[in-house]
């Protein structure tokens, strides 16, 4: 069997590389592109857009002409692009792009309309390889190109374990979906371009080839190479084009960006309402409370049924809970024993697989259903809706163990038939089918309710289908929480918007943690901290750990609630970047080449991270305060401070030029949080859940130093009328030079949208305007009643 990963592989790909270098023998334009013949095979550039660039190849004598499951664009609108032919390439000129293509070895350089070079593929460019895996026939497919050395590259999904850099310059990557180990083939290139690689199979990504001068991607079977350019050059313009390709993601509802509070696992309906309670009896902001996986138990995986002797009410309960303004999410896997009824008409429809999960309750083998079958795609969804989530009246679905998992068996995996074609070629879509599935009948059938589900596994175009990705079952240590800090900031630079992690980690070697211990309660606090800056925040894993928990002394539960108080204050900007996610494919957890591509010093930084324009966050990765040698440590961390611009202490206010590098005190309270000069930040009221109170009294934080601007949102919070206008906008400008606010006009409307709202400005200055607490001494009171109105501050 080959394996991608040896070196005697990547030799013969090489030596193959070589020789399929292909002349170009003719060429022809067509409608949206140009069809190339070579000495052996073709190649097919499409013109998407005039930034949007789709590359086939293949050695075979026609191209796999397969509906892509990544990209839903169907690119119907016409592009105008010129082609010229030269005595040694083709050049194609688009809008925005010059693209050569190399008629002796058909190689491709993209460069802006200056000649520019932005990209180009290596001599050896694209190849196909004759390989055996798995006993099946098939091809290696292979692209590379030339990487400077000043190039940093990003994104490639989240690989929860992986301790190394953030920057996958000079490094590799494995691109296989299995357990622990995730792949989106989208990459972003500090030198103004992105790349995605429409491959559904086990690849690998090399990115030191030849002195660290190349990078290569392979993929481990496929018909053609089949790759997608996307010229930015900025981070959020690839971020937009890729969504234009593979779909937008819709709004979540608004309760989303609030706690949520789960465990593995509450065993009866009386555990949760007990939980509802002590959050709601002690004042304690949270928006959503979780029921872990066996809730059937001892029935069959699959079976769909909440075990009547410990949930004897399950409409009851989650009634309680939507009284008790909370919501209510729900794990069910797309596993099934045998023996229920829900397998045996899956069975007959044809919509199982042979891939099995040896499971750790029962130690039998649960079989997956076909997610790639359209008709078990909507059974398994009609099964679900049910029997549980529109029966029940849930509120979100939580999708675990959609890898799928069946441990080291992977050549089983290779080996299964989909209804659409073998495993081998379908390895890394599984959750994305998955997802597709369950959201258009979420859609169709639970229309007044917005989506939302939390997966183990995304792929690329997953973020369509209202997916959240979550970092998987990650142990309770400081170690392990240092890897999710980077790796969010990856898979959301792969294009996937909203990530999180379980706070404080799933296991501590497969059990709970003592959390009272002082070395569990640092671990908890500084992960708590890192959560409320993440795009969805979120506890969950084995032990008690509500913020009532009598696990905490009272110090801790001071800091746990100060965060948690702050995330709700900062709802109205939450929100509004999530208004932007959806409307302007914009990404809320930001690399800090997102805003920073120019400062070199930031590639190499894997802690630190834009959340929207204003914030740079840095959590505190490291145990300091308890363990072994504490008193010895410095209760410090590094913070850079990017060039360009000054920052504010978010704790102190107190201001700080960019460029340079600080020693930051990090007392257990405090995670290192600076704003950037020019942000205006509105936030609210303290709140117990997200959609308590109107945001009609705004506190306006404005950071001078910089002009700025921020486009607040709003819609009804939890239904699709968004999709039809009902939505409303305007935007906050600060002019710093004449310390004047501009507030535009707003934009739209929706029924129960305010009339009037009060802002009250606060222009930080040292402690005025710091901390987490509404500012005492305003500077300004603005009454905004949708007209334009400018003050000067």
């Amino acid at each position: 069997m080959i394996r991608l990963k040896s070196s005697a592989l990547f030799v013969a790909l090489l030596c193959f590389a070589v020789n399929a270098n292909a002349a170009i023998k003719s060429f022809s334009k067509t409608a949206n592109g140009v069809v190339f013949r070579l000495e052996k095979g073709l190649m097919k550039i499409n013109i998407c857009r005039a930034d949007i660039i789709e590359v086939k190849y293949t050695i075979l004598t026609a191209f796999d002409n397969k509906e892509s499951l990544v990209v839903n664009n169907r690119w119907l609108q016409p592009v105008n692009f010129q082609v010229k032919d030269n005595s040694a390439d083709v050049i194609i000129t688009t809008a925005k792009l010059k693209i050569s293509i190399n008629k002796a070895t058909n190689a491709i350089t993209y460069m802006d309309l200056a000649g520019k070079v932005i990209t180009a593929e290596d001599n050896s460019n694209k190849s196909m390889s004759a390989a055996t895996i798995a006993g099946i026939n098939t091809y290696n497919c292979s692209t590379a190109f030339t990487s400077p050395a000043n190039e940093a590259l990003f994104g490639l999904g989240c690989h929860p374990l992986d301790s190394l850099s953030i920057n996958y310059k000079g490094r590799n990557q494995d691109m296989a979906i299995k357990y622990l180990t995730g792949a989106i083939p989208v990459m972003l290139s500090t030198r103004g371009y992105g790349l995605m690689w429409d491959n559904y199979s086990a690849s690998n990504f090399y990115g030191a080839e030849d002195g660290n001068t190349k990078f290569r991607y392979v993929s481990e079977s496929g018909k053609q190479v089949d790759y997608y350019f996307f010229y930015g050059p900025d981070f959020d313009h690839i971020i937009d084009l890729y969504r234009v390709a593979t779909g937008k993601a819709p709004m979540f509802g608004k309760w989303a960006f609030g706690l949520f509070k789960s465990q593995d696992r509450y065993l009866s309906e009386a555990e949760i309402l007990t939980v509802k309670d002590n959050y709601r009896n002690n004042h304690i902001p949270v928006d959503v409370l979780v029921q872990d996986w066996y809730y059937w138990d001892p029935l069959p995986i699959g079976s769909h049924i909440m075990k009547p002797e410990r949930y004897p009410h399950p409409k009851k309960l989650v009634d309680a809970l939507h009284q008790a303004n909370l919501h209510a999410m729900i794990s069910i896997w797309p596993v099934f024993g045998k023996g229920t009824p829900n397998y045996d008409a899956l069975e007959k429809i044809g919509g199982l697989t042979t891939i099995t999960w040896d499971n750790v309750v029962t130690h039998t083998f649960d079989t997956y259903y076909d997610a790639h079958n359209p008709k078990a795609r909507e059974l398994y969804w009609q099964q679900a809706r049910d029997s549980l989530v529109k029966r029940y009246g849930w509120d979100a679905w939580w999708i675990d163990q959609c890898e799928p998992d069946n441990g080291a068996l992977l050549d089983e995996r290779r080996k299964a038939d989909f209804s659409i074609g073998k495993g081998i070629d379908y390895f890394n879509t599984y959750s994305l089918q998955h997802t597709k599935g369950v959201y258009e009948g979420w859609r169709r059938d639970i229309p007044g309710k917005r989506a939302f589900f939390l997966v183990r596994q995304s792929f690329a175009g997953e973020q369509r289908n209202a997916a959240t990705l979550w970092s998987s079952d990650i142990e309770c240590t400081f170690a392990n929480f240092k890897n999710q800090v980077p790796q969010g900031i990856n898979a959301c630079v792969s294009g996937i918007p909203y990530w999180t992690s379980d706070i404080g980690g799933y296991h501590y070697g497969w059990k709970a943690p003592d959390w009272s211990k002082p070395e569990f309660t640092e671990l908890f606090t500084r992960w708590f901290q890192f959560g409320a800056f993440s795009p969805i925040f979120r506890i969950h894993g084995k032990g008690e750990r509500a913020i009532f928990s009598k696990n905490w002394d009272e110090d801790t539960r001071k800091i746990l609630l100060n965060f948690d108080n702050l995330r709700y204050r900062l709802l109205p900007y939450i929100y509004s970047l999530a208004g932007r996610v959806t409307t302007e494919n914009y990404t809320m957890m930001r690399s800090l080449a997102f805003d920073f591509k120019d400062d070199a010093n930031v590639y190499n930084i894997p802690d630190q991270y834009m959340f929207g324009p204003a914030f740079l966050v840095n959590p505190v990765t490291t145990q300091l305060y308890t363990g072994a040698n504490a008193s010895a440590k410095a209760k410090t961390r590094s913070v850079y401070l990017p060039a360009g611009t000054k920052w504010y202490n978010f704790w102190t206010g107190e201001a700080t030029p960019g460029g340079q590098t600080l020693n930051v005190n990090v007392p257990m309270n405090m995670l290192p949080l600076y704003v950037k000069a020019g942000s205006v930040i509105p936030m609210g009221p303290v709140m117990e859940y997200a959609t308590e109170k109107p945001a009609d009294n705004i506190e306006l934080r404005v950071y001078p130093g910089a002009n700025g601007e921020f486009k607040f949102y709003e819609d009804e919070n939890d239904n699709y009328n968004y999709e039809k206008g009902a939505k409303a906008t305007f935007t906050l400008t600060y002019n710093d030079k004449l310390r004047r606010l501009n507030i535009s006009a707003t934009k739209g409307s929706f029924p129960g949208m305010l009339k009037k709202r009060v802002f009250n400005v606060v222009v930080v200055n040292g402690s005025h305007g710091s901390d987490t607490g509404v500012t005492a001494k305003i500077d300004r009171k603005i009454i905004y009643t949708g007209a334009p109105l400018s003050v000067k501050l």
